[in-house]
């Protein structure tokens, strides 16, 4: 085991998924989720996390590849683990890839990958991702035998799913919400234990980012539905500046 070491800043990576989204319920080119992407880097995003799925859904091969080569922040690639994705991420390079379960019926991602039932394609892959000088990261619920298991494989980061937690806190399910929150807080400090450095996304909101930046193992928080929502509202500029504010006050309070 190593050890940890912790974090000192806590950056944010804006999936942009959801631009493309009412861009395709359309057709044509706009809203550009390109675009968005320039946009959330000038506010203050760390990074940009864009997820293409096998049914293309939101995100199309032009648009990672465009963030790719136009966009002057690290690219979050989420995939599922499978040879097409595998042989575009080798292709495009991005700074990192996510690996996550896909089902084509869900809506959005609904749990952790099954490490365990995944492992021989995990095994095939994360060598070759990482050959390529790529970072592979893992999108895993916060438990013990999943986390040894993505260190025993070679990922380099889990990214916790908190969407379990979030929906707890959405719904005032207090009780829940506590627990699931302990979980995370435990897989964070185990995950970081292990050597992972740890990530966190699905859900997120300005008040559970706030929350869960005083765990101090985590590093980077993955949002965009949320986000992408309320720039509705108040602009997607503002949106993530509030959100890396509350990031900032919850951060100021972890130890």
């Amino acid at each position: 085991m190593s050890e940890a070491v912790l974090p000192r800043a806590l950056r944010l990576g804006v999936n942009v998924d959801h631009v493309a989204t009412v861009r395709n319920a359309r057709g044509g080119l706009w809203p550009d989720p390109v675009r968005a992407a320039h946009l959330a880097v000038e506010a203050g995003a760390d990074g940009i996390t864009a997820h293409l799925r096998e049914d293309r859904r939101h995100i199309r091969d032009a648009d990672i590849r465009r963030i790719r080569a136009e966009v002057k922040a690290p690219l979050n690639f989420e995939m599922a683990v499978t040879d097409e994705m595998l042989a575009i991420a080798l292709d495009v390079k991005p700074h990192a890839v996510c690996l996550v379960p896909e089902k084509r019926e869900e809506r959005t991602t609904e749990g952790g990958l099954d490490v365990r039932s995944a492992e021989a394609n995990l095994r095939a892959a994360i060598p070759r991702l990482r050959g390529g000088g790529i970072r592979v990261s893992l999108f895993v619920e916060p438990d013990r035998a999943v986390l040894e298991a993505c260190a025993a494989l070679g990922a380099d980061i889990v990214e916790l799913h908190t969407g379990t937690w979030c929906e707890a806190v959405a719904s005032g399910e207090t009780g829940h919400a506590a627990a699931e929150f302990e979980r995370l807080k435990l897989g964070a400090s185990i995950a970081a234990g292990l050597g992972l450095e740890v990530h966190a996304g699905h859900g997120l909101d300005f008040e559970t980012s706030e929350t869960l930046a005083a765990v101090p193992e985590f590093a980077e928080f993955n949002t965009g539905h949320f986000l992408i929502g309320e720039a509705i509202f108040v602009g997607l500029a503002e949106s993530i500046r509030t959100v890396k504010a509350a990031m900032a006050a919850g951060r100021s309070r972890a130890g």
